[in-house]
């Protein structure tokens, strides 16, 4: 949940939330995303093999751990060293500090203990909360990729942000919300994708695009936000992006039998 910059300001102030329908269709969407890996199993395991680097995995609001299972046993059968954030579930500033000073622990934690430079993946309120690092400690991050994640728009453009506040206590109007979501806004000094789906039901897929840029890029999957990490989709495209060489990032490419998975790329 973020705020936009001025330049962009009047585009998304025509975004608003997610109709009811696909709100209340989640579930079972992300229910017959996750059946649907069996039947993907042989294309994701003809994904790029991993290069053993670090990567740490931020769940979404309210959610825990548990929740990103599934991606981080993927990506750690790749050969990646898979970490979890290990802060409970996450109930923003309840759960990394006002200032983001406990996520960034972690963040840092990994790479003295790797002596590498960490990949971070953050589902929804996570990916927000990866921009958020990666801006505050560059020098630690490789890579960002978000899934799902509204870091620029209006934080009202959701349907959970009356749950947000109640929850963790943090107004979406105070200047130091404001602050913050206006600095995730703007592309972190580090390589960016953002993963999104306009079948999203929980937040405006809009505001989960990335500016054009020299390190940014956008790649559209069909599925629903909930789902987002056990869409077989949303795992091959992770995989792809973490396999490039740390100084040799380009944009996803969608020849061959991808073209026919991923949509054309596109930017806000």
């Amino acid at each position: 949940m973020a705020t936009a910059a001025p330049k962009t300001a009047d585009r998304y102030d025509t975004v608003r939330a997610p109709s009811a329908l696909l709100a209340l269709t989640e579930l079972p969407r992300a229910l017959a995303e996750l059946g649907s890996l069996p039947f993907a199993a042989p294309m994701l395991a003809a994904a790029p093999r991993g290069d053993g680097h670090p990567v740490l995995v931020l769940p979404g609001f309210i959610a825990s751990d548990t929740s990103t299972g599934v991606l981080r046993r993927y990506l750690k059968r790749l050969g990646y060293d898979a970490h979890a954030w290990e802060l409970g579930r996450n109930l923003g500033p309840k759960a990394i500090g006002h200032e983001g000073e406990k996520l960034i622990a972690r963040l840092h934690a990994i790479h003295d203990l790797t002596g590498q430079k960490v990949s971070v993946i953050g589902w929804s309120l996570g990916g927000i909360m990866a921009r958020l690092v990666a801006r505050r400690a560059p020098d630690a991050v490789r890579q960002v990729i978000t899934l799902g994640s509204p870091f620029a728009g209006s934080p009202r453009a959701t349907n959970v942000w009356r749950a947000y506040e109640y929850l963790t206590g943090q107004k979406i109007d105070d200047d130091h919300t404001k602050n913050q979501l206006s600095e995730v806004a703007v592309p972190p000094p580090v390589p960016s994708t953002a993963i999104y789906t306009r079948e999203d039901g929980v937040v405006a897929w809009q505001n989960c695009m990335e500016p054009s840029g020299p390190e940014t890029d956008n790649i559209e999957v069909h599925g629903s936000h909930c789902g987002l990490g056990v869409n077989p989709a949303v795992l091959y495209a992770v995989a792809d992006r973490l396999s490039q060489a740390q100084d040799d990032w380009h944009p996803f490419q969608r020849t061959g039998l991808k073209g026919l998975v991923y949509p054309s790329a596109g930017h806000a």
